[in-house]
């Protein structure tokens, strides 16, 4: 494993996407349980898109239109169930005084579902991987998923560190309604931006 991969799954994991802002807000609205469940659950999220990069399967979802489209329109109604879920405080992120009372199980499968319903995901590892695969190796696979393991742990690392962050403020957020109030908004925001990027993505 090459310094190289290491700084470049470095700075992809850092960039704020659909996983780093889900985990936010379930900091922000459930405390660092739910922060760390819900970076469990997008991590997660990420395994079935590498078994179907380092297997080849995606160059069938690259290679045909509809299996693209399909995937990607299902990854699409979800974000936007999430963001009326957030403006509307139902669903798994709603903003609880009492820490226990966040669903973590609603937490984890829709955590899950957003990295899951992500075509992008697959097509992103199967572009990504076999860069840092020597040529003259003779067990690729075995590479890839050892880089692939690599890059969800670091995944891990960084949604729970951006969660922990979330949580130090979140005492603030919850003692004032107002500011909860403009957090949903913000967050439903997010959520339909990220739908209408992921809508207006090409194979």
């Amino acid at each position: 494993m090459s310094m190289e991969f290491v700084l470049t799954s470095l700075l992809i994991v850092v960039s704020p996407g659909i996983g780093v802002i889900y985990t936010i807000a379930a900091g922000l609205s459930g405390g660092l349980r739910a922060s760390v469940v819900a970076a469990i659950g997008c991590t997660l999220g990420i395994v079935p898109h590498a078994v179907v990069a380092i297997s080849g399967l995606t160059m069938v979802l690259h290679a045909s239109a509809m299996a693209f489209q399909l995937l990607k329109y299902l990854g699409v109604v979800y974000l936007i169930y999430m963001a009326l879920s957030m403006l509307r405080e139902s669903g798994p992120l709603r903003f609880e005084a009492d820490q226990t009372k966040a669903n973590h199980k609603e937490i984890i499968v829709s955590a899950v579902l957003i990295n899951l319903l992500n075509p992008k995901l697959s097509v992103f590892f199967f572009a990504f991987l076999p860069q840092f695969i020597r040529s003259d190796d003779v067990l690729p696979v075995s590479q890839m998923l050892w880089l692939s393991g690599v890059f969800m742990l670091m995944s891990l690392v960084v949604f729970v560190l951006y969660g922990a962050c979330a949580v130090s403020v979140r005492r603030y957020i919850i003692s004032n309604v107002r500011v909860q109030l403009w957090m949903r908004r913000l967050f439903g925001a997010a959520f339909l931006g990220l739908s209408v990027q992921l809508a207006l993505s090409k194979q």
